[in-house]
Formats: C-alpha cells, structure tokens, sequence
C-alpha cells in the first residue's frame, strides 16, 4: 500500500492524492525548464525560449479545472502549458531543440507548438494574438453548444493590446463561455505594470464591457483551482466571461536573452523564499500529514528521471528531413 493511503481513508485519501498530483506536475514544470534553459546554454535550443519558472501554480491550478472538450490557448511562455497539459515531454522537448520527434515536428520551437488531442491551442509569438484566437474557439463552442470552455492566457503586457479590448467586448456582447486568466508577472517583457498601465488593477479591465474580474494570488495553487472553478462554472452555465488577474512572478528573464536588470537581486530572492508556488504547495501537504516525506522523494527522483530522459531523447533525435521545408505550407 503506498504512503498515501496510509495517511487516510475517504476524503482524506482523495486530497492526498490530489496534492502529490499538483506537486508531481508543478515538479516536473520546474525541473523541464530548467533543463531547458540549461539546453540553451549549451547551444541545442535556437531562438527565442521563455520560461515559465515561478509561474507553475497557475497552469496545474487551472488545468485541474479543466473538462474534455475544453481547450487551453497561450502565449509564447507555454512550456508550462503543456507540461500541465500532459504533453509528451519527450516530444515537447525534441520540438524544442528542432527535432522530427518534436510535436510540431520540429518547426515550431518554442513559441509554436500545438496538440489539439490535450485541448493545447498554442503557442503565439505575436502578443495579444491569442486572446482573439481564444475568443473564436469560445465562440465557435457557443455556436456549436457543446458545453465547453476555453481558457485564454495572457501576460500583464499584453492587457494593453488593442485587440485584446475588441475580444473582450465580443466575448461579452455574445456570452461567450471562456475565461480570459491575466499571468501578471509584474513587469511584462521589462517594464514595470505601473510604469506601462494607467490601471494597474487589470482584472478591471473587462468593467466597461460587463465582464467581471477577480484578482488571485498565483503563487497559491489552491487559490488558482477555486478561483477557476468559479469562473468555468459561470462560462458553462452561458453566463459569459471572467477575467482571472494571477498574482505571479517569474524568476528569470523575460527571455534567456533577458538579463534582467530593471530588479533587484532582493527582490527576486524575497519572492522565492516566501512565496515560491511549490514550496507553498509542499508547506500544504506537511502541515496537513496528507503525503510521507518517502513519497515526495520518490517523486522528486522520478521527474528527474523523466527530464534527463527528455533531454537524451532530444539530443539524440534525428533532425527533419529537408524536404519537410515544403510540408505545411499554406501558398
């Protein structure tokens, strides 16, 4: 019997399973992007490459409200995303460094990788891109009633694009069923939200239109799962749009090209050592005595193992075949 049910019967079972879940998929975010960035020093990823360390509570939280049908679209900071989407990291990881085992079979990189099969929509290089895109797949379940909901992520720079107004206002103007989740980082590609938002509060930005807004602490993925429930309950029930403003932070640079500068180190080591997403989650599980310390180890040692599988499996992959340079392609 594993140290799980040891620990309880009934509901008591249930949250601890849940909790080493979260705990297994937040994990396995963090250790894949850090040997992602590590792949990128070494000069096997090419391109632009986001990582999405310090953000994890908000893809897992998010995704746990997540129904079949429903589907998830993103920016370019999207590793995450499918990691929480249960994407192959193998795959994910060969699309990284360019290889025909890649997801998207090599030509998307980073910012461009898709799996309709996990509901994962992309993956846009272009800010604010998908939040029109997000807007059409809501209004085509709409059309279709189907019951689903699709989640649209956005960063805190990209609230100021002018399309993103335009999808709120159809979203609304229709009732459209998805949840609009603002990943506010603090400081969009290097400029601080106050220096660059004349409204700082950005979950207020759906008001003129009608759409209500919440601000969520996204280091805490508790406070991410309830706040979504709410919001796909909402949107399900054809009531419209949420905007979901997620408190975060994210560790590096905006990109691995980005040395950060506009902070301080204090700062970012304040934020780690008292509000890093999977030391809150852990500091969960202990004082509640839902998982064995044992359990959590065995874990820790098998997302290691799947990341430096990862990585072989990326380095060791062919490369596409030159004649996939003509497949694909929209003339």
């Amino acid at each position: 019997m594993s140290d799980i049910h040891t620990r309880g019967q009934g509901s008591n079972s249930a949250a601890a399973a849940k909790a080493l879940r979260h705990y297994r998929s937040m994990l396995l975010i963090r250790r894949f992007e850090e040997r992602a960035g590590q792949l990128y020093g070494m000069g096997l990823i090419a391109g632009f490459c986001h990582l999405y360390i310090g953000q994890e509570a908000i893809a897992v939280g998010m995704r746990a409200n997540f129904k079949e049908g429903d589907q998830v679209i993103t920016s370019y900071r999207d590793h995450g995303h499918m990691i929480a989407a249960g994407m192959d990291p193998n795959q994910v990881m060969a699309e990284l460094t360019g290889r025909a085992a890649g997801t998207s079979k090599g030509k998307g990189g980073s910012m461009h990788m898709f799996d309709v099969a996990t509901g994962f929509y992309g993956g846009h290089g272009i800010v604010g891109a998908q939040v029109s895109l997000g807007t059409g797949l809501a209004f085509a379940n709409r059309y279709r009633e189907n019951h689903s909901v699709c989640f649209t992520y956005m960063g805190d720079g990209a609230v100021n694009q002018g399309q993103v107004s335009e999808s709120f206002n159809m979203a609304s103007l229709h009732r459209l069923p998805i949840i609009y989740i603002i990943e506010n980082n603090g400081y969009a590609m290097g400029t601080s939200v106050e220096r660059s938002s004349s409204e700082v509060q950005l979950h207020k930005r759906g008001t003129p239109f009608g759409i209500p807004g919440e601000r969520v602490d996204g280091m805490d993925i508790h406070a991410v799962i309830e706040a979504g429930a709410r919001a796909r309950a909402r949107a399900a029930a054809g009531e419209g749009p949420t905007i979901l403003e997620m408190d975060t932070y994210r560790y590096r640079g905006h990109s691995m090209s980005d040395p950060a500068k506009y902070r301080t180190r204090a700062e970012v080591d304040n934020i780690k050592a008292t509000r890093d997403p999977i030391d809150m989650l852990v500091a969960h599980i202990m004082q509640n005595d839902l998982v064995s310390e044992n359990q959590m180890k065995r874990v820790d040692g098998d997302i290691k193992r799947i990341v430096a599988e990862a990585a072989d499996f990326a380095r060791n992959a062919p490369e596409p075949d030159v004649a996939e340079l003509w497949t694909n392609v929209l003339i």
